[in-house]
């Protein structure tokens, strides 16, 4: 269970299925009724796609992992789980997955294979071994989940709340991604991944994590601007973006080398509250209001 658990990356697919949600709570009116069955074929759908993706990336890339100490232990590369029984369990997992989607609407399942594709394919394949800026295309099957989720309620994606959502999800791992780089630029090497740091040097990295970094959280600043936010922006998001800004100062004038874990981790937990504290915001007033009367 341990290797089954780090083969399909429960820690991430529990960030899928939480951002997936928020996408498909973003998608209703306040106070329309929620058909029970949608949420659970929702989440079941996007884990085993997840978890089936990530099953797949392994598999593809067992290789390079084995020469990198931090994805060495890998279940893989570690000679735990054969790469045929990971394709095969990824393979299943994503079919399964698309069609539970599927059963919810066409379009969901639709976005969910073209995030496989995306995933495992332009970015496993090409990206991110041959572009040192593949982490800003590869951002787009990663900001997916919460289009996945909106897309279960309704047709079209384009409105203002899924295009925040998509954004904040989007713009947050490059920030992400590049901290890490920096963190495991040796590992990168010895993998033959071409990352940032390698490439331009971890000054120039560091900038392109502060201009990404002042984007996301610009984006979380303008959330009044696509979603209907109240008292929970002023109260959470606000001070938690200004937070994001005054971790990656000390990040950066460490020039990436002592502050990068307390900037990755409130990178992070801004993520998930950048994209459910408006979700949250949007439906309280109305509970309070069905609950006072």
């Amino acid at each position: 269970m341990k290797s089954y658990f780090k083969l399909t990356k429960f820690g991430i697919g529990l960030f899928v299925m939480i951002s997936g949600l928020a996408g498909y709570a973003a998608s209703f009116s306040v106070g329309q009724a929620i058909d029970m069955i949608q949420p659970i074929l929702l989440v079941i759908g996007l884990y085993l796609v997840s978890a089936g993706s990530f099953a797949l990336n392994q598999a593809q890339e067992w290789q390079f992992d084995l020469q990198m100490p931090r994805t060495a232990t890998r279940p893989v590369a570690a000679g735990h789980i054969e790469p045929w029984q990971a394709y095969a369990l990824g393979i299943l997992f994503c079919f399964a997955g698309i069609f539970a989607l599927y059963l919810i609407r066409p379009s969901s399942a639709f976005w969910a294979l073209s995030t496989v594709v995306l995933y495992n394919g332009l970015y496993t394949l090409y990206w991110k071994k041959k572009w040192a800026f593949g982490a800003v295309p590869g951002a787009i099957p990663g900001a997916m989940p919460v289009v996945i989720g909106y897309s279960a309620n309704v047709e079209s994606v384009l409105t203002p709340e899924c295009i925040y959502l998509f954004l904040i999800m989007f713009l947050w791992q490059m920030p992400h991604f590049w901290a890490l780089a920096v963190r495991y630029k040796d590992d990168y090497a010895k993998g033959g991944f071409p990352v940032l740091p390698l490439r331009l040097g971890v000054e120039r990295t560091l900038y392109h994590v502060g201009l990404y970094t002042f984007a996301y959280v610009g984006v979380a600043i303008a959330a009044p601007w696509f979603v209907n936010t109240h008292v929970f922006y002023l109260i959470i998001i606000l001070p938690l973006a200004l937070k994001v800004l005054w971790e990656f100062f000390k990040y950066y004038h460490s020039e990436g080398q002592t502050k990068w874990l307390p900037f990755f981790l409130w990178v992070n937990l801004s993520m998930l509250a950048f994209i459910c504290v408006p979700v949250f915001d949007k439906w309280f007033f109305y509970f309070i209001s069905v609950a006072s009367v």
